[in-house]
This record gives structure tokens, C-alpha cells and sequence, in this order.
């Protein structure tokens, strides 16, 4: 199998080294590009742009330069991995501000029609992790995965990406198996999954 152009996004707000979202982007990236695979990696932490406030900025503002590039990156990625932890049963405001940013109807769209299987990045795969306090099979039991699967087909199944593979690790903070959950990843990472 020859690489894959992978773009990785850290979707953690706080730059603190210490959290393990950024960890587990680092072992997808360190998997991947051990395997050959093209990484590109873009960190939320480090990203200005603000927050839209208007239909109007939305469908017709210009974005900012941040935004425009990481458009880029997706035009260029054939898979995207996304990582962030859960917050208030959600992903980080800021992360979903960004994809509010980049996922404008002109670029998502190209200028057609909103709507499912219209979407301008056809052909591109997906991985989702989300970290949480909560274990994981409460997430997805009590609360149905409610973000993820907003995240899987509110956003990217509608402008086109597929397959959308997804991992929650639960229970974050007091787990003692970080090593083997970093070691999966890193072999997600490779496989390009």
C-alpha cells in the first residue's frame, strides 16, 4: 500500500503539553508517518481566527487566513483524523467555532446546494477519537453519542467524507493504560484508520 496525504487535528483548545489528546494525535502521527503515510498535522491550540456571529459571515464572508489554510489541508488530505476531548457532553466550543469557520457553504459546497452527498470533499476517510471522563459505554448508551454522531453526519457524511470510523476512550483520567492506548492508536495511525 503506498502512503496516504493524512491530516491530523488535534482539536484540543488548551495548550498544556500534558493533555492527552495531544498525546494521542502524536502517536496517530508517529504510527502513520512510520508507515510511510504524508502527515500533516494542525493543532487548535495554536489557531486564531473568531467566532461568526451572522448567517450573512457565514455564507458570504471572507475567512481568515488560518481558516483558509486548513481548507487547504483538507483539499490535500485523503483522510482526516480528528481528536478532542469531551466537554459538557460536547466537543470544545472552539472546535466547533472552527468547523463552523472552514465548513462555509462555498467550500463545502462549492457553491451548490446544501445538501447529503453534494459536498466538494467526496472520496475522503475518517477517524474521530473523543476522550471523556464518563466511561465510554455510558456516552454511547445514556447519551447516544449524541456529539459524535452530530460531528459524523451533521458535518462530515454531508459534505462527503467516507467511511467515518470513530473511537471513544472513557474513563480518561483515571485509567492506568495510557502506554496501550497510545499503542493503538500509533497502529491506527499506520493503517490509516
Amino acid at each position: 500500500m503506498s502512503g496516504r496525504r493524512i491530516l491530523i487535528l488535534d482539536g484540543h483548545p488548551d495548550p498544556d503539553p500534558g493533555r492527552f489528546c495531544h498525546a494521542l494525535s502524536a502517536a496517530y502521527a508517529q504510527g502513520a508517518a512510520e508507515a510511510g503515510h504524508i502527515v500533516h498535522r494542525v493543532n487548535l491550540c495554536e489557531l486564531e481566527f473568531p467566532f461568526l456571529a451572522t448567517r450573512a459571515d457565514w455564507e458570504e464572508g471572507t475567512p481568515c487566513p488560518a481558516v483558509l489554510d486548513l481548507q487547504q489541508e483538507l483539499i490535500w488530505a485523503e483522510h482526516v483524523a480528528i481528536f478532542y476531548p469531551l466537554w459538557l457532553a460536547a466537543m470544545p466550543a472552539r472546535l466547533k467555532s472552527l468547523f463552523e469557520q472552514v465548513f462555509r457553504p462555498a467550500f463545502a459546497f462549492g457553491g451548490k446546494t446544501v445538501g447529503p452527498g453534494a459536498g466538494r470533499l467526496k472520496g475522503r476517510s475518517a477517524r474521530i477519537i473523543v476522550t471523556m471522563g464518563m466511561p465510554g459505554f455510558i456516552y454511547r448508551t445514556v447519551f447516544f453519542a449524541h456529539s459524535l454522531k452530530a460531528l459524523k453526519g451533521g458535518v462530515l457524511a454531508l459534505i462527503g467524507f467516507g467511511p467515518i470510523r470513530d473511537t471513544v476512550f472513557g474513563g480518561i483520567e483515571s485509567r492506568r493504560d495510557h502506554e496501550r492506548l497510545l499503542k493503538r492508536v500509533s497502529a491506527m495511525g499506520a493503517r490509516a484508520l
